[in-house]
């Protein structure tokens, strides 16, 4: 990048430099066509070469979470089946804990005709034992002879006795076989005591349940426990009872070997359990999906390549094109700005002139109240009314004046903007009275619809004024002979709303989203900045407000602008 950015520096003042614009008549167009052209053309080919060569890891990754997402989906169907399997394990428990007493299971032979029972059922259930508050094994039936086994010391008892269930991991126990146990506790109110039923599974018997769960797309099926010690056998990681490593699967693994290096798995919790089910499976990468992927890919590549030179040589010549008529944009626009220069130097020259003149209109002023004193003081003569009239005259003219000057005082002056109460009706008109001759000299028909009472909004006076002097303008400018202008302002829900509408040409709908952009004019060049309406949406917007135009080629425009009345702008 770094290299490439050398580059353009060192081409670009080449092709600008002055010396090639005396040589060319201007700038070399045709070799910045051909820096534009190589330059956007390594552009374009960048990326589409970059994406060819990342498509395998990105088309493999997506492989890879489809298939995660198909085993996912089996996974939560055996953890289903499973959750199944126990909870109808524990509610036969249950069943058995709250209908048969302590004295019904431990009297002879009740108990063995209990397990045939449940068997029938639930062949997969080893033995079932009944339990004593002191932890001794009052009633058994079983293959492995544990009646009276003492369970006193074992953590289970003291859990099933505070929580009424519990499920355990797949452990030895004193039958040194794996299995594990499902305990319910419940309370006989004749021994006023807690008893304990106890079920037990072997872990051969739970690997057939978990078995017959499996499907042909699965490489292994089994159950870990909260420590990930193995519960069910696994053909990969070995017996019940081994630890369970998942680092064996994965594919940086140096001793994994090539039969699992390329395996998915998903662990998912069995509800109301200590377990967890495991599920592997192999991946599998479709070779002729793969191949109609790597023949698309060459395709599409291929044709992005043609494509992207023959747009990017027409890029290259309508920038070139761009480039030359922006020279010449830039241009006038140094000549507007030498313009508006000059309209900035003369609005400081005629406030200066404002002020000077308001000096000799004080003493004008006096001299003039003196006159009119010492003619109320004077005996009557013969043209005395002549004379108080001509003095009133004076004094009207010198208000007049004087209203000038200040409103010139007004707009020159610069400085803080101090937003305080201001009202709408009084600003428009002031600005009227500015715009009163050309109003005039363009034979435009000034219609007024000043709504009375408005209330006052929290802005600027200075700055509303010069919203309303760059719309009006515009439509000064817009309005033909005989057009209409028309400002009307009313009160809308608590918003002071002015609408500026005039009859002329109207605005395009492709012009109007970008008519408040800035240094963008529908005016001939030499006209217009394109700042005025963007300045204006600013200032609105700074006050709270807001402002919209609705136009259409031949029905004229309208501004429509509004701002908060006072109570609820100060709310805001």
């Amino acid at each position: 990048m770094n290299f490439f950015m050398t580059f353009i520096k060192k081409i670009t003042p080449k092709l600008l430099s002055s010396q090639a614009r005396e040589e060319a008549g201007g700038r070399d167009y045709r070799r910045l066509r051909q820096l534009l052209f190589f330059t956007m053309l390594l552009i374009a080919w960048g990326p589409a070469l970059l994406i060819s060569l990342l498509s395998y890891q990105n088309y493999v990754s997506l492989l890879q979470t489809e298939e995660q997402a198909q085993i996912k989906w089996r996974l939560d169907g055996s953890v289903g089946s499973l959750t199944a399997m126990i909870d109808n394990v524990k509610s036969v428990v249950y069943f058995i804990s709250i209908n048969d007493t302590f004295q019904d299971l431990t009297e002879d032979g009740n108990i063995d005709s209990l397990l045939a029972l449940i068997k029938q059922q639930y062949n997969f259930i080893a033995d079932i034992g009944v339990i004593d508050d002191t932890g001794i094994q009052q009633a058994y039936s079983g293959p492995y002879g544990l009646y009276g086994e003492d369970y006193s010391r074992e953590d289970w008892l003291e859990i099933v006795t505070k929580k009424g269930l519990y499920i355990s991991q797949v452990y030895l126990g004193h039958r040194k076989v794996p299995h594990f146990a499902i305990a319910v506790s419940s309370y006989d109110p004749i021994r006023q005591k807690l008893w304990i039923l106890r079920a037990t599974i072997n872990a051969t018997s739970l690997e057939k349940i978990v078995q017959t769960i499996k499907t042909k797309a699965s490489e292994d099926l089994f159950l870990i426990d909260d420590n990930n010690i193995i519960q069910t056998a696994s053909t990969i990681f070995g017996p019940p009872l081994s630890k369970y490593d998942p680092d064996i699967l994965h594919p940086s693994n140096k001793n994994n070997s090539a039969t699992h290096a390329h395996s998915l798995y998903a662990i998912g919790k069995i509800i109301n359990s200590p377990w967890s089910l495991v599920l592997i499976e192999k991946k599998y990468l479709a070779h002729k999906q793969w191949t109609s992927f790597c023949t698309r890919l060459f395709l599409i590549l291929s044709a992005c390549l043609l494509t992207s030179t023959a747009v990017v040589y027409a890029i290259a010549c309508a920038l070139k094109d761009l480039i030359r008529k922006t020279d010449d944009i830039q241009i006038a626009l140094l000549q507007e700005a030498e313009h508006t220069d000059k309209l900035a130097s003369i609005g400081r020259l005629a406030a200066g002139v404002g002020h000077e003149i308001n000096n000799p209109l004080a003493i004008v002023n006096q001299k003039n109240g003196l006159a009119e004193d010492l003619l109320s003081l004077s005996p009557d003569f013969e043209h005395r009314a002549a004379i108080s009239k001509c003095l009133k005259s004076i004094d009207q003219n010198i208000e007049r004046c004087k209203t000038i000057t200040h409103r010139l005082l007004g707009f020159a002056r610069r400085g803080e903007v101090e937003l305080r109460e201001v009202q709408i009706n009084d600003i428009i008109r002031d600005v009227l009275s500015f715009l009163e001759n050309s109003i005039m000299y363009s034979k435009i028909n000034l219609v007024l619809r000043l709504e009375g009472g408005l209330p006052d909004v929290y802005g600027n006076n200075v700055q509303l004024q010069q919203v309303f002097l760059n719309i009006i303008n515009n439509a000064i400018d817009a309005t033909p002979d005989d057009g209409n202008i028309t400002i009307t302002t009313h009160l809308l829900a608590e918003e002071v709303q002015i609408i500026i509408q005039d009859t002329g040409e109207g605005i395009s709908k492709e012009y109007l989203p970008h008519i408040f952009e800035p240094f963008f004019t529908t005016k001939e060049t030499g006209k217009g900045t394109g700042l005025g309406l963007s300045i204006t949406y600013g200032l609105v917007k700074k006050m709270g407000g807001d402002i919209i135009v609705q136009s259409h080629i031949g029905g004229g425009t309208a501004f429509t602008i509004t701002i908060p009345a006072l109570g609820k702008n100060e709310e805001n």
